[in-house]
């Protein structure tokens, strides 16, 4: 798929920049470390699929908290990075579009990854994170909100860039969530009234 080469080529180019650039993010985020937080104590120990991890920051943060978390990232640059910066963390290479074994994880969480998926495959993603969560588990993913689709051709430190980014309303999103055997248990908005709003969405796999 030309999307998914796009893709992995394009962090890989920037993989050096990105981790620099998100390197102290979590802490000027109080949001965010609370939504990991809560994250946390609803899997447990785990395990947890950090899915789309980029440079590993979040996947790093998860296992501070007690969580036995790994990352999974389409970019062989960013898992090289995420490896160097975070030693002892498990971290991989792959593809969200690939199935995972069934209901071999509490939880997955995927910050700012889905962005990059065409609409027509996003509901079998979400299908498939579904069948990877024991009944219970949980999802936390991170989207940005709006209704339109941008290409990103410039990214982290001026180097290009060719990738899709979707910014879809909070409804279609949580209507993909129920379709895929969701039960979407809180919403958090991000920057309301700023030009490029996110949210947060809980949604837990349902019995």
């Amino acid at each position: 798929m030309e999307w998914l080469t796009d893709t992995r080529s394009s962090y890989d180019t920037v993989a050096e920049d990105y981790a620099v650039f998100v390197r102290d993010a979590l802490g000027k985020q109080p949001y965010l470390l609370a939504a990991l937080g809560l994250f946390a104590e609803q899997v447990g120990d785990g395990p947890v699929a950090d899915l789309g991890c980029g440079p590993g920051h979040v996947t790093a943060h998860l296992n501070g908290l007690g969580v036995a978390a790994y990352g999974v990232d389409l970019s062989p640059g960013m898992i090289e990075v995420a490896r160097r910066d975070h030693p002892g963390v498990r971290f991989e290479v792959g593809s969200m579009t690939d199935p995972l074994p069934a209901a071999s994880l509490a939880g997955i969480v995927a910050w700012q990854s889905v962005i990059h998926l065409p609409d027509d495959l996003l509901p079998a993603v979400l299908a498939n994170f579904r069948q990877a969560l024991r009944p219970g588990g949980v999802l936390q993913l991170l989207c940005h909100v709006g209704d339109e689709v941008r290409r990103k051709t410039e990214g982290y430190g001026g180097h290009p860039m060719n990738v899709q980014v979707h910014r879809r309303p909070r409804e279609r999103m949580k209507a993909w969530l129920r379709d895929a055997g969701f039960t979407v248990e809180a919403e958090l908005l991000l920057d309301p009234e700023t030009p490029a709003p996110q949210a947060i969405f809980t949604a837990r796999s349902s019995p």
